[in-house]
């Protein structure tokens, strides 16, 4: 066949439209045949020579519908096929699919899946198809969701049903996986109303309201990996609930974790190419584009690759991270910092950034002050004197926070500061361990059983550290209420010690607000039993109006045992006032002895 090499464009053009107007004639089948089979060979020949590609693939589509016998829907597939792998017509011809309804119907889905590409064209047009949706992803983000993003992730998920384009799905892993990953984040809690929908797209329709922007990349993200073989990554986000994770507005960044974890375990080969896929591209895009990168990309810090990183991209990004606007970031670069730290090479360059590490310690979200005390645990050993001090300084100050976890750890951490104070500095750091006695001791009564177990361990390493040997009372896991008389040999015990010292009726008394119910009742009990063993001359010196002050606020608490405690406690106070002092009672005790002697 030659007559096509005598038209011109245009000429060329309106001759397919004729023989797609020939499709047309169903009561001929031959007929449809005989057109179906000169299109192809039409499109085959004249290369590159046609105009007005929209328009026919236009009626294409139009037309897909009324054609009956799988041969010939075929043949107009493969004349689609033929259009898109040509890359002159690749973009004119997937944006004009893009333009549809989604989900796509019957006849779109048929098409997409049945594509028949020459191998060396299906990279192409993948990539092309995957760029449709990347640029969507560059832009600031608006008020509305671009409906190419919607399209071209439905138009994702259906090559991958169809597996067509399998070698080309596998050449594209990182970039198809990064990019369904990130449109997951810009879905979130969207519906079709938050998406551009182009005016006069659904005429004839209505848009189903369980179709999402979510589930369309979810059920994209779950085929790729399928396709892909990943199976066993698969099944640990399913058991792990990784695909609820992924979908929720504040565990997204868990699930993206979930599944590179997964994916370096099972898979680590291709967890590498995602790795320095991501390395350039961590600071392009816009912030959800940005974090789900880093999130991916920090989980992957874990592999030994990650040492040949170099450090701009490594210790020096994440350092980058601290200093960021957004938690989420300063979390992804602790915890990057952690990961990295099994790697011994990079510790020295980690080491450098303590100081920052440490102002962490003072961060209101709480996974920010956990990992940093997890990176110190790390460096206590090697820490100079003013550091540790600093550090000691910032972790009392953590002791009885309201995070559980932040509470138990920092104890944790002051404990190993103490163990690697050197001889020659401990006495820089007496005051400070003398002061966290008393903290500790009343939390060893905490209703946390892990702060409470914790505090007892550290408090152990204080005594060490003072050359003390506390009494086995204080190792009692009973409440204090109790075993009053335990109490009273532990008061004993510490109003001898730290007679001198430190203030510990003062200390104990500013506990007795504590918001914590066995803290206030313990601080009570303590401050009663405690005036019992205390120098009363010096109580009697500096009055006890302000130990029955605080007492008698206590008398108020909602909680009956505390105001029972409080009230025991303000009468030894004041029995200690109205005493005479030992060495009154011995005058009198002389003269009683006279009288009887006459």
């Amino acid at each position: 066949m030659v007559f096509e090499v005598f038209l011109n464009s245009h000429e060329l053009c309106q001759f397919v439209m004729t023989t797609l107007d020939g499709l047309k004639n169903v009561r001929h089948p031959c007929t449809q045949q005989s057109a179906g089979e000169l299109l192809i060979t039409l499109v085959k020949n004249a290369e590159s020579r046609f105009e007005k590609v929209p328009e026919i693939m236009g009626v294409i589509c139009a037309q897909l519908s009324t054609i009956i016998q799988p041969s010939i829907r075929q043949q107009v597939i493969n004349t689609v096929s033929l259009f898109v792998s040509r890359p002159k017509y690749t973009d004119i011809v997937l944006s004009h699919l893009l333009c549809h309804p989604v989900p796509y119907d019957r006849h779109l889905v048929e098409l997409w899946r049945t594509l028949e590409v020459e191998l060396p064209s299906t990279t192409w047009i993948l990539w092309r198809l995957l760029r449709k949706l990347q640029k969507c992803h560059n832009v600031p983000t608006q008020e509305k969701m671009a409906y190419v993003a919607v399209a071209a992730t439905d138009a994702l998920y259906e090559v991958f049903m169809g597996n067509r384009l399998r070698a080309a799905t596998f050449r594209l892993f990182p970039q198809l996986l990064m990019t369904l990953l990130i449109q997951i984040h810009h879905s979130i809690g969207l519906t079709m109303s938050d998406v551009a929908i182009p005016s006069g797209l659904y005429v004839d329709q209505e848009v189903s309201s369980e179709v999402t922007p979510l589930c369309l990349a979810i059920q994209a993200t779950k085929t790729l990996l399928l396709r892909t073989l990943c199976w066993q990554e698969f099944s640990i986000m399913e058991k792990n609930k990784g695909w609820t994770l992924l979908e929720g507005k504040d565990c997204h960044l868990q699930g993206v974790s979930l599944l590179a974890s997964a994916l370096l375990e099972r898979h680590h080969l291709l967890a590498h190419k995602v790795m320095y896929l991501l390395v350039p591209l961590l600071n392009r895009g816009n912030d959800k584009h940005k974090i789900t990168s880093a999130g991916f990309f920090v989980e992957l810090l874990q592999s030994p690759v990650a040492r040949r990183l170099p450090n701009v991209y490594s210790v020096a990004r994440l350092k980058d991270w601290l200093h960021h606007g957004n938690n989420l970031f300063r979390v992804l670069g602790l915890k990057g910092l952690c990961y990295l730290l099994r790697h011994q090479e990079m510790r020295e360059d980690i080491k450098r950034l303590l100081p920052c590490i440490l102002d962490s310690l003072y961060e209101t979200d709480e996974s920010i002050v956990l990992l940093a005390i997890q990176i110190l645990l790390h460096f206590v050993p090697s820490m100079d004197f003013t550091t540790l001090a600093a550090m000691m300084r910032a972790l009392f100050s953590l002791f009885g926070d309201v995070r559980p976890n932040v509470h138990r750890f920092s104890m944790t951490l002051f404990g190993a500061s103490i163990k690697s104070v050197k001889n020659t500095d401990k006495k820089g750091v007496e005051n400070q361990v003398l002061d966290s006695l008393v903290p500790l001791l009343l939390y060893t009564q905490d209703e946390n059983g892990a702060v409470a177990e914790e505090s007892r361990r550290v408090l152990s390493i204080c005594a060490q550290f003072l050359k003390w040997k506390l009494p086995q009372e204080v190792y009692c896991k009973d409440p204090w209420y109790s075993t009053p008389h335990e109490v009273g040999t532990i008061c004993k015990f510490f109003g001898k010690k730290c007679k001198g010292k430190v203030n510990i009726l003062a200390q104990t008394l500013m506990y007795t607000k504590n918001a914590k119910l066995p803290i206030r009742r313990a601080a009570a009990l303590f401050v009663g039993m405690l005036s019992k063993y205390m120098d009363h001359s010096e109580l009697k010196m500096k009055g006890t109006d302000w130990i029955e002050y605080d007492l008698r606020d206590m008398l108020h608490d909602p909680e009956p045992s505390v105001r029972i405690l409080a009230s025991q406690a303000l009468f030894r106070v004041q029995k200690v006032k109205s005493e005479p002092e030992p060495r009154q009672r011995v005058c009198r005790l002389r003269k009683l002895m006279g009288c009887l002697s006459t």
